[in-house]
């Protein structure tokens, strides 16, 4: 099959679109012929830098037809169209078994830990599997999957966003930004959103954001403080890293929550211990969400509740195109890939 594939870590460059083995399938598993996949940051980590199996492929968000299914697969036959939940656990954990497989022992994301949907073709478990709703395109379908299901984590689940609070959202341009500003408006809270051009700051208003910041005027923390009346914030929604966080912080009010899922501007960061327990601060981790909480986000998108947002699509062999697009904060939504 084809794939884009890297022999070695460093920049786009490495990016390979060439022949590949055919995934194989065990008994549990399906063979899924990819139709779309959507381009993440975690996409540019893994090219980057983090650990992984060389050659790797990588792809987190697959969208397409079933092409085989294994001979314990039941429910699915080749042809359908389907959507893959990329979070991937073991099932048999005790925080499986609790429901909370986000912190699975074995916890894996696909096109992380294991080849991903760069390709033709891709092998999932079949318990990660799921139909597509009608009316539902294949890049549609594949732009929600892990931007969706980790912006609902982090706001519902760890921060615990409630109607009439405040939310600051850094970066709606992003795929996990213009997720986020939805997910928020829909459980009722207020939205600040911040973008870095007046473009997407106009789109992140159509997606539901009521007061957005250009965090390239200069200071987005006293303009966020100004909106709130010196208040600050009930959550903020953080994923940049050292360049936001201590504005981050400074623009949550008293008992205000952080959650963070990324280190897009780098892994380290400082914290004033003083300022953080005299305001009864929290600062909550988070990565993906659970098999629940997917599920509950395609019958929202089914219903037309929740909608991704798609910025372009480029043909797979110019995936170094896409990444660089992402890299050049181009985006406003998802970039797509198709094989």
């Amino acid at each position: 099959m084809k794939a884009v594939r890297f022999h070695e870590q460093g920049g786009v460059e490495v990016l390979r679109h060439e022949e590949a083995p055919d995934p194989k399938i065990g008994p549990e598993d399906v063979l899924v012929r990819v139709r779309a996949c959507a381009v993440n940051h975690l996409d540019i980590w893994v090219r980057s830098a983090l650990p992984v199996s060389l050659p790797h492929v990588a792809g987190s968000d697959v969208a397409g037809e079933v092409q085989a299914v294994g001979e314990r697969v039941t429910g699915f036959k080749p042809g359908d169209r389907v959507v893959v939940n990329p979070a991937l656990s073991c099932g048999a954990c005790e925080w499986c078994l609790a429901g909370d497989d986000s912190v699975c022992i074995d916890f894996k994301i696909l096109g992380s830990q294991v080849d991903g949907g760069y390709a033709k073709l891709v092998s999932v478990p079949g318990r990660n599997v799921h139909p597509i709703p009608p009316g539902l395109s294949f890049e549609e379908a594949a732009a929600f999957p892990l931007v969706f299901l980790t912006a609902w984590h982090m706001l519902l689940t760890r921060a615990r966003l409630t109607a009439g609070e405040t939310c600051l959202i850094h970066a709606a341009g992003s795929g996990i930004g213009s997720a986020a500003i939805q997910i928020a408006r829909l459980c009722g809270a207020r939205v600040i959103a911040t973008a870095g051009s007046r473009d997407k700051l106009e789109k992140a208003r159509e997606l539901g954001a009521d007061e957005v910041v250009n965090y390239r005027d200069g200071d987005f923390a006293k303009k966020v403080l100004e909106m709130t009346h010196g208040r600050g914030v009930d959550v903020v929604f953080e994923h940049i890293g050292p360049e936001t966080w201590m504005g981050s912080l400074r623009c949550l009010a008293r008992s205000g929550r952080l959650v963070t899922c990324g280190a897009t501007s780098g892994p380290k960061v400082e914290l004033d211990l003083r300022f953080f327990y005299s305001r009864q601060l929290s600062v909550s981790g988070s990565i993906m969400g659970t098999r629940r909480e997917f599920r509950r986000i395609l019958q929202l998108v089914a219903a037309g509740r929740l909608k991704p947002v798609i910025d372009s699509t480029f043909p797979l062999a110019e995936a170094a195109e896409a990444q660089t697009r992402m890299e050049q904060r181009k985006n406003f939504g998802k970039i797509m890939l198709i094989p």
